[in-house]
């Protein structure tokens, strides 16, 4: 029943973090993520836009969000890595999964995407996180097994 609920929470919050990028995507002219090639070019872009600390912020705030929950629903150490790496993992599949119905984006799952500002902008193929999202839920379902 646990997974069920969060679950819903890690759908819930990857629809509410793809609206957050949505909006993003409306303030930053939409010619200037044509130019992202760079680290340095997504620090320029975010910096110039006034938003990389705050979009940091955002991002730690999400972990620690993830973070309370596993704490809050787990009672053993390995119940709560495994409630956050399930959570972590609904949530960052379904982030792509809304990015695509509202932006029709990612149109291949080889397209860059910026995985996180902390410390520093990280940049990989959208198969990346996804493949590790589901790595996550596996492995949290062999650490609620055993």
């Amino acid at each position: 029943m646990k997974l069920f609920f969060l679950t819903i929470f890690g759908i819930s919050f990857g629809l509410l973090e793809a609206i957050v990028v949505v909006y993003i995507r409306r303030v930053i002219p939409e010619d200037a993520w044509r130019y992202i090639h760079s680290i340095q070019a997504i620090s320029n872009l975010l910096t110039k836009h006034n938003i990389l600390f705050i979009e940091q912020t955002r991002e730690a705030s999400t972990i620690i969000i993830l973070l309370t929950l596993a704490i809050l629903v787990g009672t053993r150490l390995k119940e709560r890595i495994a409630y956050f790496l399930w959570v972590f993992g609904v949530w960052d599949i379904f982030y792509y999964i809304f990015l695509y119905i509202w932006l029709k984006w990612p149109k291949s799952l080889l397209e860059l995407d910026i995985l996180f500002l902390i410390p520093c902008p990280w940049v990989a193929p959208v198969i990346l996180p996804i493949g590790c999202s589901f790595l996550f839920l596996w492995t949290s379902l062999l650490l609620l097994k055993h």
